[in-house]
């Protein structure tokens, strides 16, 4: 019996020997896997992208971005969705995970600035002189003007903002076709599901389906910033070090060759 109970012991031990092994095994490649998870406005597409791809090649590290409208980023964020890095399109968004303590408050900076437009589809309008009084409603006609959601894509609210400073809101209100995303709102333009668009400066320039035909002018609605953050529930090792690389003059190019402004600390 002391045998046969020795034996079982013997066999217990490396039943547990083994297991611990296999679970060494199975460790080892999330190690060597380990990525950044961005959330990254919809807006930032272009030009995040390239610089991912210069860091990944630098750091020898992978980089995951979601993209979408900053409202909906920050709701996932709020709901658990696991992310390391936020970087979204206006103050409003980033401060609010901020203040459910959903980032380290010691990460987070200002990292781009950008410009409103109205746009058009490629061809089919002339320029528009955007300022006080100008008459955007009739410029729409029967059509739709696209936008961000204005209660909470950041590009439908700077874009609201500048038409109730401009007079032109009140007009046009019935005629917008609110989209989920400012990348979305630029889709209906090139696809001519609406006449004009309001977007930002560097989502035109990703869409040779659009032009620009005006300039929103910088005063008529709040300055557009870029904030940037590291999540408090962010398991990354590495993303400080990603963080720290788009604040970097290495990165800069990426986001100015796109429009953006790189904002200075």
């Amino acid at each position: 019996m002391k045998t046969k109970g020795r034996q079982m012991l013997k066999i217990a031990a490396r039943s547990v020997a083994a297991a611990w092994i296999g679970l060494a095994v199975l460790a080892a490649p999330a190690v060597a896997q380990e990525k950044v998870t961005v959330f990254a406005a919809a807006s930032m597409k272009n030009a995040l992208d390239a610089a991912d791809a210069a860091w990944s090649k630098e750091a020898g590290k992978q980089v995951t971005v979601s993209y979408a409208a900053s409202s909906a980023l920050a709701k996932q964020i709020e709901a658990g969705a696991p992310a390391d890095v936020f970087i979204s399109a206006d103050l409003d968004w980033m401060d609010y995970v901020a203040k459910k303590s959903l980032i380290k408050a010691d990460t987070r900076s200002n990292l781009l600035g950008n410009r409103i437009v109205l746009v058009a589809e490629k061809g089919k309008a002339q320029k528009v002189d955007i300022k006080s009084g100008f008459d955007l409603s009739t410029l729409v006609g029967d059509s739709k003007l696209a936008m961000g959601a204005v209660d909470s894509v950041p590009a439908g609210k700077y874009g609201k903002a500048a038409l109730e400073k401009l007079g032109a809101w009140s007009a046009v209100e019935k005629k917008v076709a609110g989209a989920e995303s400012v990348r979305a709102a630029l889709a209906l333009v090139s696809r001519g599901e609406a006449a004009y668009g309001i977007v930002y400066q560097t989502d035109a320039a990703a869409d040779k389906g659009v032009e620009i035909v005006g300039t929103f002018p910088e005063d008529s609605h709040p300055a557009i910033i870029y904030p940037i953050a590291l999540l408090s529930e962010s398991k990354s090792t590495d993303a400080a070090a990603y963080l720290d690389f788009l604040k970097s003059d290495k990165a800069a190019p990426f986001f100015e060759e796109q429009g953006f402004t790189v904002l200075k600390k």
